[in-house]
């Protein structure tokens, strides 16, 4: 069973944004600055460590995908099941185009936790799931927002997650191993190129939160 949300005595290290709205109209500049100014750190000492993050479960439930045929040709695409799965879990810190990752095999307080402690994000932008407000996260150092409910779009992870399916979607595995590697192969691709990252992620309300323009 997991924790319930954290206590009220431990607000101070969170903030949440009423709507989607809201968050791209100045909510989230607003409360990065609360959340900084809490921690007695300025933008440009965190600016690194500002992430946005998020799971995505990845098994052997396999999804067709489009691909390039003749006009007239039907297309029949072999399509896995297996009920086998591994959660990745992502940051991505937009202002510098890096992303962070690791697997995790389900979603629990006390498998994010060990993640979320080597990455060390002074704060961490991620949606208001009941695992995401538990009272052992609450114990790490950084600060949380929480995003709107029902607002994946507003995740720049969620961006990347849609490329990591790209890459690996509408293929046969051997084992979810062989699945996990490949997505573990385009991460480290996507990786070595921030600015594609950046391209990727860093949307402009996100630039104007954070004080910087894209380059």
């Amino acid at each position: 069973m997991e924790d319930s949300p954290q206590s009220t005595a431990t607000e101070c290290c969170q903030g949440r944004c009423g709507s989607a709205s809201a968050l791209e109209k100045g909510g989230l500049k607003a409360l990065i600055a609360e959340q900084l100014h809490r921690g007695g750190q300025t933008l440009g000492e965190a600016l690194g460590r500002i992430g946005f993050s998020d799971e995505l479960r990845l098994g052997l439930l396999g999804q067709v995908r489009r691909v390039l045929a003749p006009r007239g040709v039907k297309v029949v695409q072999t399509v896995q099941r297996a009920y086998q799965y591994a959660y990745l879990l992502l940051a991505v810190i937009p202002a510098i185009g890096q992303l962070r990752w690791g697997w995790i095999p389900r979603l629990k307080q006390e498998h994010l936790k060990p993640v979320l402690e080597q990455w060390g994000l002074a704060i961490n932008v991620w949606d208001g799931a009941g695992v995401h407000r538990g009272r052992s996260l609450s114990e790490l150092a950084g600060s949380r927002i929480l995003q709107p409910a029902y607002s994946p779009e507003l995740n720049p992870a969620e961006r990347v997650f849609e490329e990591v399916r790209r890459a690996i979607e509408g293929k046969v595995y051997p084992s979810l191993e062989h699945k996990r590697l490949a997505a573990e192969e385009f991460l480290t691709q996507l990786a070595a190129d921030p600015t594609r990252v950046k391209r990727l992620c860093f949307w402009p309300w996100i630039q104007e939160a954070l004080c910087v323009t894209s380059s």
